[in-house]
């Protein structure tokens, strides 16, 4: 039985061809009844379609059309026509962003910061806005509402993403310059959570969550450090049953979530990521695991027929965060235990563990391997000036280096 995975991309090069790469090589899946599974690719194209065409994908990995909207209502129309499996939901993309998302996991408990939606700074381009902005639009006191919140605070969009728009304010006049500079953004307020002794961005491809110590203050190719058994073993736990909820919630199964720990408490404050990054410049010494889940989660879809769950069942998680007897970690051991039903994580481990046991060799031998270095020598030029080429491909080649001999003695 052949399996066709779709790619939906924007400028991406790296990781498409890597993935590519590994699933031309991770050869025939033998399923449970015993058939023979074959996995191939394809870049998917922009162009009309009948909303009865059927489409040849089985899954499709979605990195566009959060901001094209073209290719957004045909995921739409694929999703709800003739059940392609994709990674991630277009609906709760559209409609629940990280505005909601903050709603969401403020109703469930988190330790989200404290957030004010203000209205535009300037008027929409809509011929009834003058109108309804006379007789309705309230005036309010920025610098008030910003005291509530205290000094320092965040201002950023509520819909935005890859950091734009967003500004650290410190006091009054950089607050008014910011929201001057809004326009007809949309923007958040939030409480800035000081003294924080960790910042973690957490990569999650369905069951599979890596945590990584993010530094936001570096270059991109240093943001991501390597270290391990930086978190406790129970802050550690925490941070992956948050990023596990909010993908299993929202549908997202590919996504990161930014979260501080201070004094043992984790506050999530930025979770809603259609686009991840998984660059190999970005992730490097992470970029193999990526791939390796990327690949495991997409094969265990499309082998298994796992169908795509388009309604949230929000009940089930806000029964759990209405119940007044359960404490914090009572309800984080059942956000996870949904989590993990949704996610299916003993069958995903089985079919790793009997399907695919020869994955994490073939992804090792890969990255051993001249192809995987051309691809990175590649990636650098098309990053970075000419004259920076040695340097960062001596760089991440140390990386990946450190990435082999830990992961492949």
């Amino acid at each position: 039985m052949d399996h066709l995975i779709g790619l939906l991309l924007g400028t991406e090069q790296d990781w498409p061809r890597a993935f590519e790469t590994l699933i031309g090589r991770i050869g025939p899946i033998r399923g449970r009844d015993g058939t023979d599974h074959r996995l191939r690719t394809a870049r998917v194209s922009i162009e009309p379609f009948n909303l009865r065409d059927r489409p040849t994908h089985d899954l499709v990995i979605d990195r566009l059309a959060y901001w094209y909207y073209h290719p957004r209502e045909w995921l739409k129309k694929i999703a709800l026509m003739d059940d392609v499996y994709l990674l991630n939901s277009p609906f709760t993309f559209q409609s629940m962003e990280k505005h909601a998302a903050y709603c969401a996991m403020m109703r469930l408990g988190l330790h989200v910061p404290e957030t004010v939606l203000v209205p535009y700074k300037n008027p929409v381009d809509h011929a009834k806005w003058a109108y309804t902005a006379e007789r309705y639009n309230q005036p309010f006191d920025l610098d008030a509402v910003a005291d509530r919140i205290g000094y320092p605070l965040f201002m950023k969009p509520y819909d935005g993403g890859a950091w734009v728009g967003v500004s650290r304010i410190a006091d009054s006049t950089a607050l008014h310059t910011a929201y001057d500079q809004s326009g007809e953004r949309l923007m958040h307020l939030q409480q800035s959570i000081e003294g924080y002794e960790v910042f973690t961005r957490s990569l999650t491809i369905g069951p599979e969550t890596m945590v990584m110590k993010f530094r936001p203050e570096l270059p991109m190719h240093e943001r991501y450090a390597v270290e391990h058994d930086f978190l406790d073993a129970t802050v550690g736990d925490e941070v992956v049953t948050i990023s596990r909820l909010v993908n299993a919630f929202f549908r997202w199964e590919f996504n990161s979530c930014e979260s501080l720990v201070r004094d043992g408490v984790v506050y999530p404050i930025d979770y809603a990521n259609a686009c991840p990054d998984v660059a190999l410049t970005s992730l490097h010494y992470y970029f193999p695991w990526a791939m390796t889940a990327l690949v495991r989660w997409s094969a265990f879809c499309v082998v298994t027929g796992r169908r795509p769950g388009l309604d949230l069942d929000t009940a089930r998680y806000f029964t759990v965060a209405d119940d007044a007897s359960l404490g914090y970690r009572d309800k984080l051991t059942a956000y996870r235990r949904i989590a993990d039903d949704y996610l299916a994580v003993d069958d995903y481990r089985e079919f790793c563990d009997t399907a695919l046991p020869h994955v994490p060799a073939l992804v090792a031998e890969w990255v051993a391997s001249p192809d995987f270095d051309d691809l990175l020598v590649s990636t650098v030029r098309a990053t970075y000036p000419p004259h920076e080429h040695d340097r960062f491909i001596a760089h991440f080649r140390g990386l990946i280096d450190l990435w082999k001999h830990e992961n492949t003695h």
